[in-house]
C-alpha cells in the first residue's frame, strides 16, 4: 500500500478541535470554507500520491548531479514540479494581485504536509519559493515585485535564502559577503554562501537568490546586513530572463539523506542583484521568510512521521513472526505488545504534531485578517515551539518506523530508512532546534511569561471540560493533563525569572519539550471530546494522556534546573 494523505483526520482537527471556523469568518478569508478546504486537500492529495509519491524513492537513488556548473535534477523531477506548479499550489497563500490564490496559510501548511510525506526533497522547493514570495510581498519595492512575485507564483522561476558563510554557522552577524554600488541602482554581490538548498536545478527558467550581504561602511555584526535579490538570470527590460548573471554552484553537498534536493555551495563573483527593503534592515526582512519556512519545516516533519506511520502499521499487518500474546498466540507482528506500543506512540505523536502546526498557522491567519495584536504574539511562540517539536517528533517517529521493520528497517528495499535518513536535517536547518529554545525562553519569555500563562490557560479549559466529562477515562485523562499544565506553569515561573541567560538556556530544550507535550495532549484530549471523534480518537487520547504526557513533568523538571551542572566540568575535562 502507498501513501494516502490522511485528509480526513486533517479535516477534523480543523473542524471540530482548531477552530479553523473563525479563520474562515474573517472577511479576508470568507471563501475559504470548510467545504473548500476540504476540496483542496482533496486535490493535493491526488498530486502528492500519483505524481509526488514515485518520485520519492528516484530522488535518493539517482541524486541531482553538478556538471559544468548546472545542476541535473532526479529523473521525473522536473514532471513533478512542473505539476506543482501548474496547479497553481506555489501560489496557494500569494496575494491574488500577483496571480496567488490568497488562501489561509493554514491550507497551505496542509497541502505542504500531504506533499512532504510523499517526496520530501521536492516539496522543500516550493517551500522556499513560498517564503520568498512572501519577503519580497512585504520589503521589496514595487518594481521589485512586479517582475519577480508573478513568476514565482506561477513557479516559472523559484526562489532561494542565501544567509550563512562557511566561517558564519548559525552566527549570521558573522558573514562577510560584500555588497558595493554599481552605480546604477544595483549592487556587485561578492562573496561565497554554504547550505543553499534548491541553490541550482534544471527545473525552472530562472532561481532568484535572496542573499545577506554588507554595504561598505557597515555596522559590524546583524546590524549591517542587507538583503538582495540576485538572479541567475538577470531580467531584460521584458521581466524576461536575459543574460548569466555572475554566480554559479561550486558544488553538491554529499548528504545523510534528502538526495533529490541540490544543496549548493554558493560562489557570487560581482553578481548583480538589488536591495530589498533598508539598508541595515537585511536581517528583520530575510526573518519574514525564515518564520514562515520555519513552519513549513515543522509541517515537513509533520509530513514524513505521517508517511513512515503508515509504512510501520502497512508492514506490522502484514508481517507474520512469533507468538503474539493473544487468545490463539498467533496472528501478524502488530498483535504483539512492543510493536503495538510503538506504532500507537508513533500515531500519538504525529498527530500532535500536527495539531500544533495546524495551529500555529491558524493563529497566523487570524493575525493577518484582524487587528488583535494578540494573534501575532501567540504565532510567534508557538512558531519555534512547533518547528523544534514536530521535527524532533519526526525523526523519533522516523526511527521507531525503522524498529518496527525489523531487520528490514535497516535494508534501503523498505524506504523505511529513507524516512529517517531524509528527516533528520529538519532539526538542523531553519535554526536548530536548540536555537529554537533559546528563542522561547529568551525572547518569548521576554514579556515574563504572559503568552505562555495564556496558552496555558487553553489546557485549563480542556482540563475543566474533561474533568466534568461523563466517563471515568476522560476524568482520569482530565487529571493526567492537569499534573503536565502545573509542570509547565510552574517551569515557566522559574526559567522567567532566571536572571542569567546560561541557566533560562540550561533548559531551554527541555521546557520546549515539556511544553510541546503539554500542549498534544490539550489538543488529543479536545480531539477526544468532540462530537464528531471516533472510537479511535479517544484510545489514542488515552494512550497519550498514560504514556506521553508525564513526559512533560520530567522535562518540566529538568528545565528548572540552571546550568551549575553544565559548567561544572572545565574545558580540560572535555580532553580524552
Amino acid at each position: 500500500m502507498g501513501y494516502r494523505t490522511p485528509v480526513s483526520e486533517i479535516m477534523f482537527l480543523l473542524r471540530s478541535v482548531l477552530g479553523y471556523g473563525q479563520v474562515s469568518a474573517t472577511e479576508r478569508f470568507g471563501e475559504a470554507s470548510d467545504e473548500i478546504a476540504e476540496a483542496i486537500l482533496t486535490e493535493a492529495a491526488k498530486l502528492s500520491e500519483e505524481i509526488l509519491a514515485p518520485l520519492n524513492p528516484v530522488g535518493d537513488r539517482q541524486p541531482a548531479t553538478l556538471e559544468n556548473c548546472a545542476v541535473t535534477c532526479s529523473p521525473g523531477f522536473r514532471e513533478g514540479y512542473r505539476a506543482i506548479a501548474d496547479g497553481g499550489w506555489i501560489g496557494i497563500s500569494a496575494p491574488q494581485e500577483y496571480g496567488g490564490m490568497e488562501l489561509p496559510v493554514t491550507l497551505q501548511m496542509a497541502v505542504g504536509e500531504s506533499m512532504s510525506s510523499a517526496c520530501l526533497a521536492l516539496a522543500l522547493n516550493p517551500l522556499m519559493s513560498q517564503g520568498h514570495i512572501l519577503a519580497l510581498v512585504n520589503h521589496a519595492d514595487e518594481e521589485i515585485c512586479t517582475t519577480y512575485v508573478p513568476r514565482l507564483v506561477s513557479g516559472e522561476w523559484t526562489g532561494t535564502m542565501n544567509l550563512t558563510e562557511p566561517q558564519a554557522g548559525s552566527d549570521v552577524g558573522a558573514i562577510r559577503c560584500q555588497a558595493r554600488p554599481n552605480g546604477d541602482g544595483s549592487y556587485a554581490i561578492t562573496g561565497t554562501k554554504v547550505f543553499i538548498s534548491w541553490g541550482d536545478h534544471d527545473l525552472a527558467d530562472n532561481i532568484c537568490h535572496l542573499v545577506l550581504a554588507r554595504l561598505p561602511g557597515s555596522d559590524p555584526g546583524t546590524r549591517g546586513i542587507s538583503m538582495f535579490i540576485v538572479p541567475k538570470y538577470i531580467p531584460g527590460p521584458d521581466g524576461e530572463p536575459g543574460r548569466t548573471n555572475k554566480l554559479r554552484p561550486v558544488s553538491l553537498e554529499c548528504k545523510l539523506g534528502m538526495h533529490g534536493s541540490p544543496t549548493a555551495v554558493m560562489a557570487y563573483e560581482g553578481a548583480v542583484g538589488w536591495l530589498v527593503g533598508q539598508p541595515g534592515k537585511g536581517l528583520a526582512a530575510m526573518f519574514t521568510m525564515m518564520n514562515n519556512a520555519r513552519l513549513g519545516v515543522a509541517v515537513q516533519g509533520v509530513g514524513v512521521a505521517e508517511a513512515a506511520t503508515q509504512a510501520a502499521i502497512a508492514y506490522a499487518r502484514d508481517r507474520v513472526q512469533g507468538k503474539p500474546p493473544t487468545a490463539d498466540g498467533a496472528g501478524p507482528i502488530i498483535e504483539h505488545p512492543d510493536v503495538r506500543r510503538m506504532i500507537m506512540q508513533m500515531m500519538a505523536l504525529t498527530t500532535a504534531a500536527r495539531a500544533l502546526c495546524l495551529d500555529t498557522a491558524i493563529s497566523c491567519d487570524m493575525a493577518r485578517a484582524t487587528d488583535d495584536a494578540g494573534w501575532a504574539e501567540r504565532e510567534a511562540f508557538l512558531t519555534p515551539v512547533a518547528k523544534a517539536f514536530s521535527t524532533d517528533v519526526a525523526a523519533e517517529v522516523a526511527d521507531l518506523g525503522i524498529q518496527v521493520h525489523g531487520g528490514a528497517g535497516y535494508i534501503e528495499e523498505t524506504g523505511a530508512a529513507q524516512f529517517w535518513r531524509d528527516v533528520r536535517v529538519t532539526r538542523i536547518y531553519e535554526g536548530t532546534n536548540g536555537i529554537q529554545a533559546n528563542d522561547l525562553v529568551g525572547r518569548k519569555l521576554a514579556d515574563g511569561g504572559e503568552i505562555a500563562r495564556s496558552l496555558i490557560a487553553e489546557i485549563g479549559e480542556t482540563v475543566s471540560r474533561a474533568g466534568h466529562g461523563s466517563t471515568t477515562a476522560s476524568r482520569q485523562q482530565a487529571a493526567l493533563l492537569n499534573r503536565a499544565a502545573n509542570a509547565v506553569t510552574e517551569a515557566t515561573d522559574i526559567l522567567a525569572g532566571f536572571n542569567s541567560r546560561a541557566d533560562r538556556q540550561a533548559g531551554a530544550a527541555e521546557y520546549l519539550r515539556s511544553f510541546a507535550v503539554a500542549l498534544g495532549g490539550h489538543y488529543l484530549l479536545r480531539a477526544s471530546l468532540a462530537r464528531e471523534a471516533s472510537p479511535t480518537t479517544g484510545k489514542l487520547a488515552d494512550f497519550y494522556c498514560r504514556r506521553v504526557l508525564p513526559a512533560a513533568i520530567t522535562s518540566a523538571e529538568i528545565s528548572k534546573l540552571g546550568s551549575r551542572d553544565l559548567y561544572a566540568m572545565s574545558q580540560s575535562d572535555f580532553q580524552k
